[in-house]
């Protein structure tokens, strides 16, 4: 089976700092075939980079904390614990983004970035497509209120012993898709990274 789509038609329902466009399309079946003719909304803004700061020599992770829209279904829980992550900007490179994301977001210098992979985070309905990265830092001085003000970030940064954050993600306290995979990538090959990284 030849798998294929077809757009009939596509229009622009909002246009500001995301945009949501609606799609008349059918698709190939898996039977043989055409779909009926579907209707789908899709929330694009832009591909993104997540990076998750780590300490090999003191075993550290860095966690950020800030507020979210998406989360205030539960009042309780609107601040969610995240890792490093930003929008990638006309002319630059996932690399460049989690570089500069790093700084702004936690005040930490990459010193060196693994690429983990690259994953839809949501493609029922947005087309956000992330680059997940793992950047090798120094943490002894992490910490603190950090983000742009004209961005109007608020974002409290803690450095954290990877055991800690791997309880937190274990007692449900992590509730944001990609810091839960990037923690569990780190579970598999921290022993690996050690020796990559530790002095």
């Amino acid at each position: 089976m030849k798998k294929q789509f077809e757009i009939i038609e596509e229009k622009t329902s909002y246009d500001g700092f995301f945009k949501l466009k609606q799609f008349q399309l059918k698709h190939s079946l898996y039977a043989g075939g055409w779909s009926n003719t579907i209707t789908r909304e899709l929330f694009h803004r832009g591909n993104c980079v997540a990076v998750l700061l780590y300490d090999a020599n003191r075993d550290e992770v860095i966690i950020i904390e800030q507020f979210r829209i998406g989360a205030i279904q539960m009042p309780d829980k609107a601040w969610l614990l995240e890792i490093v992550a930003g929008a990638i900007e006309p002319g630059e490179t996932a690399e460049e983004v989690a570089i500069r994301e790093s700084v702004e977001e936690a005040n930490c210098e990459v010193q060196e970035l693994i690429k983990i992979n690259d994953f839809y985070t949501s493609p029922g309905g947005t087309s956000e497509l992330l680059s997940l990265f793992c950047g090798k830092v120094d943490s002894h001085n992490a910490g603190g209120i950090h983000g742009l003000d004209h961005e109007d970030e608020d974002i409290l940064v803690k450095a954290m012993k990877f055991d800690d954050v791997y309880q937190l993600l274990l007692d449900g306290k992590v509730l944001s898709a990609i810091p839960i995979i990037a923690i569990q990538w780190l579970y598999i090959n921290r022993a690996q990274l050690q020796e990559k990284w530790a002095d």
